[in-house]
């Protein structure tokens, strides 16, 4: 059995490392996809324009919660759909600073076996 989720089921507004505003989610019910979008509204023409493989356009509704991102599947008729439209945010911040090398650990069972603890 599946449960709903704990929060609203709308997006969280948060500030991206790159310093931009962006629009957070969990969108799908079984397999969720963690979305990270821009909080910049566009018409689904607009958005349509710069969907690419890899980046992908949202259905913005507007809730009670706040804004709540859905599958663009208005694809077909983007003349008709009239809700606002969010792509998947591409950050512009350096990338981070590899992790220092730690101590490793040293454990009994060989290498690609799971050690359950």
């Amino acid at each position: 059995m599946t449960r709903p989720p704990s929060s609203s089921g709308s997006a969280r507004r948060v500030r991206c490392r790159c310093g931009r505003t962006v629009l957070r989610q969990l969108v799908g019910n079984r397999a969720a996809l963690d979305v990270t979008a821009d909080a910049d509204e566009l018409t689904a023409a607009a958005a349509a324009a710069l969907r690419e493989p890899n980046r992908l356009d949202w259905c913005v509704h507007l809730r009670k919660g706040g804004p709540a991102l859905q599958w663009a599947d208005c694809h077909r008729r983007e003349a008709e759909c009239t809700r606002p439209h969010v792509i998947d945010h591409q950050c512009t911040a350096p990338p981070t600073a590899p992790a220092r090398p730690g101590r490793t650990r040293k454990t009994s069972v060989p290498e690609g076996q799971l050690a359950l603890g």
